[in-house]
C-alpha cells in the first residue's frame, strides 16, 4: 500500500544538463539529497523541471537512478503528465512501482477548449491503464501554462469515480481565492490541496491545505520548510515576509535559468547553467543583478557546496 500523505514543502526539482544536452544524472542526484536534507519533498519533473522537453524515457531513467542512489520515495511527487494518454500511464505506473508516494499530472494540454468529458475519460483511463492500487494522482491545475483547467466539477466526478487514486491538487493559478476554493470543496473529504508557490503557505495551511510546491524551494528550501513547521508560533509571519522576499526577487526573472544560475553561483559549480531550448541561460549581466539582490537579503544556499562537490567528483 501507499506510504501516508505527502504534504508540507515540495521544490520542482529542476534538472541539470550536460552541454550535449543530456541529463546530467550525478549533479541531479545531488541536488535531490541537498533538497531532502532541507526538509523538502520532490515533485521531480515538474514545470521548473524542464519535464515537458524531456521524453518519458528520460524521466523513467533519471527516477530509476536517484531511487537506486537512496533517494526517499516517500515525500517523491514526480510529474506524468502528457498530452498522450499512453505516456501519462507509463510514466505513472513506472514512478508507482518504484513506490513514490504520488504523481503529479497535467492535463492533456495541447487541444484547448476541450469538454469536461474529455478531460475526465483521460484522467479515468490513466487511472484504468495503470490499475494500481498504490496510485495517488494530484491533479496539476497550471492553466496560465497548460491553458486547459481542472475545474470544480471535474474534480468532483473524478473524486467519486476514484476516491482512492484521486489524492489532491497543486494549484498554479496564482489566485488564492481560487486555491482556497477547491480547499474548502474538497479538503474535508480527503482531497490535499497545495498552493503552486510559497506566498499563501500559511494561508494555506490556515485553510486546511497542505503545503506548497514552489520553484524558488529549488534555492530557498529550508526557510520555505520552516515556515511551515512554524506554523502558528510568533516567528511564522517573519519567515513568511522573508520568502515572500526571496521569492519577488526571483519572479522578476526567467524562472527556470534563473534557478540554475542561483544554484551555480551558490554552489560554485558552473556546469549547472545549460537549459534546454527554447529556454536560454540567464546572461552574466542580468545574473549578477539577480545575485546582489538576494545577496542584500542575507539569502544563502547552506550545504549546497559540498553536496555539489560530491557530485563533481
Amino acid at each position: 500500500m501507499a506510504t501516508a500523505r505527502i504534504k508540507g514543502v515540495l521544490s520542482p526539482v529542476v534538472t541539470p544538463f550536460k552541454r550535449d544536452l543530456s541529463p546530467d544524472v550525478g549533479r541531479f542526484i545531488a541536488h535531490c539529497k541537498w533538497l531532502i536534507s532541507q526538509d523538502c519533498g520532490l515533485a521531480v519533473f515538474g514545470t521548473n523541471s524542464e519535464a515537458n522537453s524531456m521524453s518519458a524515457d528520460e524521466r523513467m531513467g533519471l527516477l530509476e537512478a536517484a531511487v537506486s542512489a537512496g533517494v526517499p520515495t516517500a515525500r517523491m511527487m514526480p510529474g506524468t503528465g502528457a498530452s498522450s494518454i499512453t505516456e501519462a500511464a507509463k510514466v505513472s505506473a513506472h514512478a508507482t512501482k518504484l513506490g513514490v508516494g504520488g504523481v503529479l499530472m497535467l492535463p492533456p494540454f495541447y487541444y484547448k477548449g476541450v469538454p469536461e468529458e474529455g478531460l475526465f475519460r483521460f484522467f479515468s483511463e490513466v487511472v484504468q491503464r495503470v490499475g494500481d492500487d498504490r496510485l495517488r494522482v494530484y491533479l496539476y491545475h497550471i492553466p496560465p501554462v497548460s491553458a486547459v483547467p481542472i475545474t470544480h466539477k471535474l474534480v468532483e466526478r473524478l473524486m467519486k469515480a476514484y476516491p482512492k487514486q484521486i489524492a489532491g491538487m497543486k494549484d498554479s493559478s496564482d489566485d488564492w481565492p481560487h486555491t482556497k476554493s477547491m480547499i474548502d470543496a474538497f479538503a474535508k473529504d480527503g482531497f490535499d490541496v497545495f498552493s503552486g508557490n510559497e506566498k499563501p503557505l500559511l494561508e494555506n495551511i490556515k485553510a486546511g491545505g497542505v503545503g506548497c510546491i514552489s520553484a524558488t524551494a529549488n534555492i530557498n528550501p529550508g526557510k520555505i520548510a520552516e515556515t511551515f513547521r512554524k506554523y502558528g508560533t510568533p516567528e511564522a509571519d517573519t519567515l513568511q515576509a522573508w520568502i515572500n522576499e526571496v521569492r519577488g526577487v526571483m519572479q522578476g526573472y526567467v524562472m527556470i535559468p534563473a534557478l540554475k544560475y542561483v544554484i551555480a553561483h551558490y554552489a560554485g559549480d558552473a556546469p549547472w547553467m545549460p537549459v534546454r531550448p527554447p529556454l536560454v541561460e540567464t546572461d552574466e549581466k542580468t545574473g549578477k543583478d539577480m545575485i546582489a539582490k538576494l545577496d542584500k537579503l542575507g539569502f544563502t544556499m547552506p550545504g549546497l557546496k559540498q553536496a555539489m562537490a560530491v557530485a563533481a567528483e
